[in-house]
């Protein structure tokens, strides 16, 4: 199965929005992390977005997976890029 990498972009208009919803998005994130399909997940430093890692069949069921993020759905995320990626070296290496 392979990776993914994702990154959200987050507009400044919807800091408050997202501060609402992030206990629920850490515990889908959490939960995701739980089960294998979401590897690894942090924000940028300068809160203008955020990298994920999942592990999915494919690009359509890492948008799947990706669309029952708590931030996806009350429009917390301004742009979602999803790319496969293949790890050379490190933990995640097949």
């Amino acid at each position: 199965m392979p990776n993914y990498a994702v990154e959200y972009t987050y507009h400044p208009d919807r800091a408050t929005l997202r501060d609402e919803h992030r206990p629920a998005h850490r515990r889908w994130l959490g939960d995701g992390h739980a089960v294998g399909r979401i590897l690894l997940v942090g924000p940028y430093s300068d809160g203008s977005g955020a990298l994920l890692m999942v592990h999915a069949d494919d690009e359509r069921a890492a948008a799947e997976l990706l669309s029952h993020d708590p931030f996806a759905l009350v429009g917390a995320i301004d742009a979602t890029t999803v790319k496969e990626w293949t790890n050379v070296y490190g933990p995640f290496a097949g």
